[in-house]
């Protein structure tokens, strides 16, 4: 399968990441720019390897931020070849081969910082994270360019942990705090074919959630606060995975491990593990997912608390946690096609990940509120977290590199393909690719997405490919149209669990109509969801939108939007860099509050214009209030 993006939407953002964000991530790393927190992560590895002298800085998990890096920069290479930039990650792949200890291990802090705590704090030590890290930068450095140097360094590291690790009587029966791990050794297992990683991986998640734990004896354990935010449900290990019924702890952590299991399932045709995935999968997006697909409502052990609660001033909805549910939801779509996945797939990637990073692709958010008020969260120790302008790099700085390597593999998240079956779960113009049963079929895919539902696939063929081609039919859509040739295909005759199947034999110069009408709608959350009583947000295609104080002036929870109000949709080339803005009419208090803290009710409103931009480009223009979700009176 090879999918070639051309659109005007992801295209340029790719080509942004690319040839801006990772020559820009490059000097971050390197201490290179000016009033960026420093990193130092490059340097660590030069004063392992005994290149220079001087002590670690940074967080215990740095090494994972050159390794996302890696990961980012060798899947930008398949888009846009660049010597340069390969001759840099073969000059830092060398590095760490000099800093990689004679056993195989590769971990800056441990072997600079505190090398007497080796695999001493599994809690929070992070060492088979960086390590899960490193694996898949290694595999994707190899699968772009076939060098195998990065990726032998890293079999050796794992072939040691496999030593020391696992259900053997002599080994240590442990795993990571910080799951991570286990998705890498799978995908190094698919480089090599070597069982051993899959079945290590295996173990790590099955070992999870044992009791006793042996996470409870540590030191370490419970983090600096001792409290029960970090008990064993912050690292998923307070029951064995296929016991878990609900979605609990870090999000981070969740997300990752939930991948890890999909990637199980999938290699170990394990339908356990998808039954629990399931489960999982429904809890998490019915009631403790944020309406742009984030997930964290709470700062403090930057985790999930209880069901329906989702501030939205002190939601935490860390950009790797949306980048978690991404890989989770394209893992499940590997599992079965259900639209389900595929819509909050879409969701995740137009709104809560989006967010993250600047227009310019330089400066980032760690976490993403829903609503924000810069005077108030300057003081209010719960929002401490809140940034309400995005910051040129974090010293944890674990959500920019996580963005760019999402964002240079995008390309892979759009199709799937199971046998002589291709579905498509996302929808951009792309030049598509696929080998069914021998024979090479050519898909070109025309829209405007996300700003216009209307799409249009055109098949290339030698001959005749009898194959079932599946469309994604948007949740979202409430009045969905398809065509083949020219005839319209009753809806109901074709959707199968939120896709357009459609089975035939396929010729040269067949052609796919989608329309999926965009229309503004009025959103409306579950009661129990209390922040939210009262009040609608907005949305246009998979698009959520928010209002700005740029746009709308000061005091934005002053709004209301009338029931009858109505919201134009208009593509604008002048704001934002082109986006669909939303006009209507709200009403707002009438002036002559100033001397007055409360006083009888006087209902009276005058009415203003409105306008709503998309939420996860806000915070690029002047700093301001923004609110996603708006009183409907």
């Amino acid at each position: 399968m090879r999918v070639k993006l051309m659109d005007q939407f992801w295209e340029p953002r790719i080509r942004r990441t690319v040839q801006e964000t990772i020559p820009y991530q490059w000097k971050a790393l390197n201490d290179e720019i000016e009033g960026a927190e420093p990193s130092h992560a490059v340097e660590n590895f030069r004063i392992a390897a005994g290149e220079q002298a001087g002590t670690f800085y940074g967080m215990v998990f740095q090494d994972s931020d050159v390794a996302k890096w890696i990961e980012a920069a060798a899947y930008g290479l398949r888009h846009f070849p660049n010597p340069q930039l390969e001759a840099v990650i073969d000059a830092v792949v060398d590095l760490m081969g000099r800093a990689q200890q004679p056993d195989g291990y590769l971990n800056t802090y441990f072997s600079v910082a505190e090398p007497e705590k080796r695999w001493k704090d599994f809690s929070f030590g992070h060492e088979l994270y960086c390590a899960g890290h490193l694996i898949e930068a290694a595999v994707a450095y190899y699968e772009t360019t076939g060098k195998r140097a990065f990726l032998d360094m890293m079999c050796r590291y794992a072939d040691y942990i496999d030593r020391i690790m696992g259900p053997e009587s002599d080994q240590m029966h442990v795993y990571c705090g910080h799951e991570e791990i286990e998705l890498a050794l799978v995908k190094l297992f698919r480089a090599t074919n070597e069982q051993r990683y899959l079945r290590l991986s295996r173990y790590f998640v099955e070992e999870r959630g044992k009791q006793p734990s042996f996470l409870k004896e540590e030191p370490g354990f419970g983090g600096t606060f001792k409290d029960r935010w970090f008990e064993l449900d912050y690292h998923q290990a307070h029951a064995p995975v296929r016991e878990q019924e609900t979605a609990e702890g870090h999000s981070v952590r969740a997300m990752y491990l939930y991948a890890a299991m999909a990637d199980l399932a999938i290699a170990c045709e394990d339908a356990t593990l998808a039954d629990s995935l399931r489960r999982l999968w429904d809890h998490l997006t019915s009631k403790r997912m944020y309406i742009t697909g984030g997930l964290g409502s709470q700062g403090h052990a930057e985790r999930f608390t209880v069901d329906y609660d989702l501030p939205n001033d002190t939601a935490y909805t860390e950009t790797c946690a949306s980048i978690g549910l991404v890989l989770l939801a394209y893992r499940m779509l590997q599992i079965e096609t259900d639209g389900k996945y595929g819509d909050v797939m879409e969701r995740v990637l137009y709104n809560g990940m989006l967010s993250g990073i600047s227009l310019d692709g330089t400066r980032y958010f760690y976490v993403n509120p829903l609503e924000v008020h810069p005077a108030v969260a300057r003081y209010r120790h719960d929002m401490q977290h809140v940034k309400t302008e995005r910051v040129p790099w974090f010293g944890c700085a674990c959500c920019p590199p996580n963005i760019a390597r999402l964002l240079t593999s995008l390309d892979t998240y759009f199709f799937t393909q199971n046998g002589t079956e291709i579905a498509m779960h996302l929808y951009a113009a792309n030049e598509s690719e696929f080998d069914v049963l021998g024979s090479v079929m050519r898909l070109h895919t025309e829209t405007r997405y996300p700003w216009d539902g209307s799409v249009r696939v055109q098949v290339h063929a030698d001959g005749p490919i009898d194959c079932a081609l599946s469309f994604r039919i948007p949740s979202w859509c409430r009045h969905p149209r398809v065509h083949v040739n020219g005839e319209a295909l009753a809806p109901d005759a074709v959707v199968e669990r939120g896709y357009a199947r459609i089975r035939r034999a396929w010729r040269e110069g067949d052609e796919i109509e989608l329309y999926f009408p965009m229309v503004v709608e009025r959103i409306e959350s579950n009661p129990k969801v209390r922040e939210n009583a009262g009040k609608i947000a907005l949305q246009y295609g998979p698009i959520v939108y928010c209002l700005e104080e740029a746009d709308n002036g000061p005091d934005l929870t002053d709004i209301c939007f009338p029931a009858e109000s109505e919201f134009a949709a208009a593509y604008r080339e002048d704001v934002l860099g082109g986006v669909v803005v939303l006009s209507g009419e709200g009403l707002r208090s009438d002036p002559g509050w100033e001397d007055e803290l409360y006083r009888p009710v006087a209902r009276r409103k005058h009415s203003v214009p409105i306008s709503a931009v998309p939420y996860a480009f806000w915070g690029n223009r002047k700093p301001g209030e923004m609110i996603v979700w708006i009183r409907e009176k």
